[in-house]
Formats: C-alpha cells, sequence, structure tokens
C-alpha cells in the first residue's frame, strides 16, 4: 500500500523523527513533534499496529477515535523488531533519522542489539529519546511502569478528588502526556546541542519524574515548614474565592477572584464595595483564605440569583476571570475557539470529517498544521522502504511474506 504525503510545513521541517513507542507517552511525543513539522516515521508490528489504533471509544468496527489524532502527522511503517533483519532494517533507518523516540521498558533495545551505543556509531549525531515509567537508571528502572502509577508516585494522586474519599484521577492520560512534552522539550533541546557541536545524546524522561516537575513546592512545603498538601476538592486551601459556584438556571459557573485588586472587582460587581474595603475581614489575600467556606457560601448566594449568561456578562464587563466549565460541545461551538481556530476538521479515510484540538503553540512566522489524521497501518511501506531505503519492489514482498514487515 503507497500514500503520498504532503509536504512538511514547519519550524521542524527537514527534521526527520523514527517512533518506535506505543500507546501513548512517546507516540504523544511523536505528534508533538510531527504538529510542528517533522518528519515521523512511526514503527509498528505488522499485522497488529499500536494498540492505539483500538483504544479509546469506537464508530467503526476496530477502528478508534483516538487514533486519527495521536497517530497525525506521521507515516506508519510495519516492522517486526524482534526479528533479527528488522532490527537491521531498524538501523537502517536509524542511519536517516535526526531522533528516534521509544517507550519500551528500559533494556529491550539493548536486547535487540539497539542500544544507543551502536545506534551512535550508525549516527554520532543522533538524539535517542527513552521514555518509561521509571526513568533508564535506578533501582526501580527495569519495573513495569503505567502512566497510573507515575500520577501516583511523582504526587498527583495524592491531592487530586475530595477529601474525604481515595485519591481520584484527572479523567485522561496526563502523566503520559507530561513525560511526552518533557520528552518533546528535551529533544529539542538536544537537537539544539547537535547542531552546535555534532554531537548526539540520550534523552532519559520518567512518568513520574515528569509529573513531580508538575508539583510546584509540595516537596519544599514539606522539607521546610512540615507542611502535607492534601485533597480539597474543587478549591485550593487559604486561595479564595476560587470555586465553582450556581446559578438561576442550574448551571455552573467558575470564578476566580482571589487576587486582592480582583476581589475588589468583583465586590463592586457584586454592589456590596465593602466586602473589600479596608477593615473588611476580607479585604486582604490572608483574611479570605481564613474564611473561605464564608466567603464561598456569600457568594454562591449572589450567583444563584442570576442566570448563566448574566452572571457572566457582569463578571466579564468588571474584569473579573470567570468561565463555563466546558466540555466538547461548548468547544465546538464557541467563537473565541472558532476565531483563533483552536479547533480544526481534517479528513480521514474511515471517519471523514473529524473535528480535533489543532496544533500547540502558535508559532507566527513558521505554525505547525495538521496535515493528516493517523495513517492506515503500514500505509507508507512502499515510501519509506523503497523511497528512502532503495528496497525494490521484490525485495520488500519478500519480506512482507517473512513477516519482517
Amino acid at each position: 500500500m503507497t500514500t503520498a504525503t504532503p509536504a512538511a510545513t514547519g519550524p521542524l521541517a527537514g527534521v526527520r523523527v523514527l517512533e518506535a513507542g506505543q500507546l501513548l507517552a512517546g507516540p504523544f511525543a511523536g505528534q508533538l513533534m510531527g504538529d510542528l513539522g517533522a518528519d515521523v516515521i512511526k514503527v509498528e508490528p505488522p499485522g497488529v499496529g499500536d494498540p492505539m489504533r483500538q483504544w479509546g471509544r469506537e464508530k467503526a468496527e476496530g477502528a478508534s477515535l483516538w487514533w486519527p489524532v495521536v497517530a497525525r502527522n506521521k507515516r506508519s511503517v510495519t516492522l517486526d523488531l524482534r526479528q533479527q533483519e528488522g532490527q537491521e532494517l531498524f538501523a537502517r533507518l536509524v542511519a536517516d533519522c535526526d531522533i528516534v523516540v521509544e517507550n519500551f521498558r528500559p533494556g529491550t533495545l539493548e536486547r535487540w542489539g539497539l542500544g544507543y551505543d551502536r545506534l551512535r556509531e550508525l549516527n554520532p549525531g543522533l538524539v535517542l529519546v527513552r521514555v518509561s515509567g521509571y526513568g533508564q537508571t535506578g533501582p526501580y528502572s527495569s519495573r513495569a511502569g503505567y502512566g497510573s502509577i507515575g500520577e501516583a508516585m511523582g504526587g498527583l494522586r495524592h491531592v487530586v478528588g475530595e477529601p474525604d474519599r481515595q485519591p481520584s484521577r484527572t479523567g485522561i492520560s496526563i502523566g503520559d502526556s507530561l513525560a511526552a512534552m518533557h520528552a518533546a522539550v528535551g529533544a529539542l533541546a538536544a537537537l539544539r546541542h547537535r547542531d552546535q557541536t555534532g554531537e548526539g545524546q540520550v534523552v532519559d524522561s520518567a512518568i513520574y519524574e515528569a509529573v513531580l516537575a508538575m508539583m510546584e513546592s509540595t516537596v519544599t512545603e514539606w522539607d521546610v515548614a512540615g507542611y502535607q498538601r492534601e485533597r480539597t476538592g474543587a478549591v485550593l486551601p487559604n486561595v479564595a474565592p476560587s470555586n465553582v459556584y450556581p446559578t438561576a438556571d442550574g448551571q455552573m459557573v467558575l470564578v476566580a477572584a482571589n487576587q486582592d485588586s480582583v476581589f475588589g472587582r468583583l465586590a463592586a460587581a457584586m454592589d456590596e464595595p465593602e466586602l473589600a474595603a479596608p477593615g473588611s475581614p476580607y479585604a486582604d489575600h490572608v483574611g479570605r483564605g481564613d474564611r473561605q467556606q464564608e466567603l464561598d457560601d456569600h457568594i454562591a448566594v449572589w450567583t444563584a440569583a442570576h442566570d448563566a449568561d448574566e452572571l457572566l456578562e457582569l463578571l466579564h464587563a468588571a474584569g473579573v476571570p470567570a468561565g463555563r466549565i466546558y466540555r466538547a460541545a461548548d468547544m465546538l461551538t464557541d467563537p473565541h475557539f472558532a476565531a483563533r481556530e483552536a479547533i480544526v476538521r481534517v479528513q480521514d479515510p474511515t471517519f471523514g470529517s473529524v473535528a480535533m484540538q489543532n496544533v500547540v503553540p502558535k508559532l507566527s512566522a513558521t505554525p505547525g498544521s495538521v496535515r493528516w489524521t493517523g495513517p492506515a497501518l503500514g500505509a507508507h511501506n512502499d515510501e519509506v522502504y523503497g523511497g528512502l531505503l532503495g528496497l525494490t519492489e521484490a525485495e520488500r514482498g519478500d519480506l512482507a511474506d517473512r513477516g519482517v514487515i
């Protein structure tokens, strides 16, 4: 099967990435680089492919609605890395790539004879990006590690949820995604170093460390002050007012007015300027934090007297940050999302026109783009093995017959 790919645009056009990971952590790193114009060649096992092809909500039999997003802007080739011939083909691809992304359990590439020492001999400037649960070193490195475990060990799960219940989760695979984002940043930093010195290196992104990196001052608070953050539901302790409030028409509006000047504007919008006046118990951040629940209750009485549209109009006019809690349906009809093209429609061979989030961040001179959705398994075998490696049609057919590709 042959699929012609559109020309890449964006700041990473000309950078070739070989993605050997599966599921989410490695592939999301590849997606981020592909969105910015990199030529991402995704290596998948023949016959089955990445499990992400089946994960998530399905609309057609065997077709995942997650796949068009996480595999967008990538070329798919099939290759059995457990066979020696497959390993040799992989090595030949590495010689023509700038970055390799993998998220196997540490030691897997080495067992296949594809460790960094060998890959560096083939391509001294290669950047090898390795995403794993616990990193490439340390006593836990050989353990199986999913994003959920990284979220737990990195400290996130402990602070998510209601205080009287067991730890919750965020509803998305945030641990995997954070590791992928840090991996992509590391890859680009290493690429910058390679361009200056000619030297490649290994980027080691551990899921638990990527989560830990987002945990603000929790470690320092415990180390210095013995303070342990706990689950607090919809609020942060001593940060008030910042909560979800009811409306007269049964909706919910999030209002964040915890800064002194912003709280003053909220008090004026409520026709209660005395709430923020000098001498009021709510006049400063500490006072509002000490009386968080009573202040939230007071504000809720006011918000519940207004429909959501009226309430938001009052708050926006007053310069108070506020908004609804959006779901996908809200995003698809919001004029601001439309004006900034935060969501784009792309043609998919299975589902037709599909909506998905656009490339982030926006670059003024060399913006990224969504050029195509996740491809069929092995859609680019001829294009890559024939065009890039120069294998003849007969050679490709023989490799396919023997299950190598």
